[in-house]
């Protein structure tokens, strides 16, 4: 049967890229050794850190006074490594869900936060706007995509403070004025690539900003791994080769506004069946909805009919439906991988219920 994965994370890869990625743990490169069991050091190794480098700055159209790095520990890491260089007295972020809120608890750790804005007041189920970003601040922290509870920031505010952002789960789905931030990071496990690799994307003036006096160990200063062209110490080698390949085939497929393009419609295609349904609703306010991840309920509590429903997904080979475990519900995560049959299948089972 085929699967429509609708994972939110990991997600979906296409399926030329997974042919090469199990290719290359058979044989990498003519090497005769599998990608498990190569040296960093290598130099195929290394032209793959340089490719995949070299495809970010491609794809988002970052000019050369950025460094990109790619590193480990997930944009949870980030949560802690962004204070812990760059707060020194006060912060502004704004809280839009829940991994807003974890970046806020972390960097609480090292000055004052002072949250500009909040939507949890409605279940985060908006993106709150009109808010004033303080020239006083050592930064601004904003998440672009919040695939929780399934809203998404359409712009971002003009900023007097370096202006930083977790695009964790909806980078290169758009396009956007990338050379707007000052630091952007991602982890890979959406549109990029597997879990394993965190994509940092920083302007290098930001190195001029790192707390005096505060000791940053080596693993958090992103000067050193800058310098070491991410490899430090041991890079997750697997991780960095299938985000290069996926890259490539994001790049061979219209780049990232041949993305957007395909997700526009796959997204359009399945609000507009959850907005003419009886059935269901959808949970985010309609300007605020996110292309990657649809987020609906019943309109009205009903045991015997979500049992239903869950088993005409199941026998339409729809899998990771399930909305995250702190809001129930469900939650269709269309990342650049997925095709429109996927959407198109889970569609039918929603009409069904018409």
């Amino acid at each position: 049967m085929l699967i429509h994965n609708f994972s939110a994370g990991p997600s979906i890869l296409a399926p030329s890229v997974l042919d090469q990625s199990a290719a290359a743990i058979r044989e990498f490169a003519g090497m005769g050794l599998s990608i498990l069991e190569v040296s960093h050091r290598s130099a195929q190794f290394e032209a793959v850190v340089e490719e995949t480098q070299s495809l970010i700055r491609e794809l988002t159209g970052l000019d050369h006074s950025y460094d990109v790095l790619l590193l480990q520990g997930g944009a949870s890491t980030q949560f802690f490594q962004i204070p812990h260089n760059f707060l020194g007295t006060m912060a502004a972020y704004t809280k839009t869900g829940t991994w807003a809120s974890e970046a806020i608890k972390e960097a609480k750790g090292y000055g004052e936060v002072r949250v500009l804005a909040s939507s949890e007041d409605r279940n985060f189920s908006y993106i709150p706007k009109g808010y004033q970003i303080p020239e006083e601040a050592d930064y601004f922290h904003c998440t672009s995509n919040n695939t929780i509870f399934g809203t998404q920031m359409k712009s971002f505010p003009d900023c007097p403070v370096p202006l930083i952002c977790d695009m964790s789960s909806d980078i290169f789905s758009r396009s956007l004025d990338f050379n707007k931030f000052d630091f952007i990071y991602a982890g890979a496990q959406k549109n990029m690539g597997p879990a394993g690799v965190t994509a940092v994307m920083l302007k290098k003036s930001m190195y001029e900003r790192k707390v005096k006096g505060r000791h940053i160990p080596t693993m958090l200063d992103y000067e050193v791994h800058a310098k070491k062209g991410s490899m430090h110490n041991t890079p997750p080698v697997f991780a960095i080769l299938v985000s290069m390949l996926n890259l490539r085939w994001v790049k061979e497929n219209g780049g990232v506004a041949g993305m957007e393009k395909r997700n526009k419609e796959k997204s359009e295609l399945l609000y507009n069946a959850i907005d003419k349904s009886s059935w269901f609703k959808g949970t985010a306010a309609v300007e605020d909805r996110s292309p990657m991840n649809a987020c609906f309920v019943f309109q009205d509590e009903n045991p015997d009919a979500e049992k239903k429903f869950e088993n005409a997904c199941a026998e339409a080979g729809i899998s990771g439906i399930k909305g995250h475990r702190s809001v129930g519900g469900y939650r269709a995560s269309m990342y650049n991988a997925l095709p429109l049959e996927s959407v198109q299948a889970l569609v039918s089972v929603i009409e069904t219920f018409a």
